[in-house]
């Protein structure tokens, strides 16, 4: 199988199987086309949200709301740490930015608020 199959549009499970013409969910038994996933997928664009649920674009500002380990170092971004102009990208880090005083990393938008003036 050298194509990633989608995951299901019902329960989002990634372990989807095509069975003749049509894509099945064993987690859920939902059944549903290709052309019809493909369409979704072109329709669909992925929203980030932060902690409060609050939707976030590319240039925001942000603050941290759990203190966090840089993983491979010493540094801590603290609690509180305001973040401006952050970029969103694709993947489990889906906010591309440059913390202050640490230099460029990835956050989860999960540890993160955005900041309304």
């Amino acid at each position: 199988m050298d194509k990633m199959l989608p995951a299901c549009p019902k329960c989002n499970s990634e372990y989807t199987y095509q069975d003749g013409l049509l894509l099945v969910c064993p987690e859920c038994a939902h059944e549903w086309s290709k052309e019809a996933a493909t369409e979704s997928q072109s329709n669909q664009e992925k929203v980030v949200k932060d902690s409060n649920g609050a939707i976030l674009a590319d240039g925001d500002d942000i603050t941290v709301i759990k203190d966090l380990k840089v993983k491979g170092s010493s540094l801590v971004v603290k609690v509180g740490t305001k973040v401006k102009n952050i970029r969103l990208v694709e993947g489990d880090h889906d906010i591309d930015c440059k913390v202050p005083g640490i230099g460029p990393m990835k956050l989860k938008s999960c540890y993160v608020k955005k900041v309304v003036e």
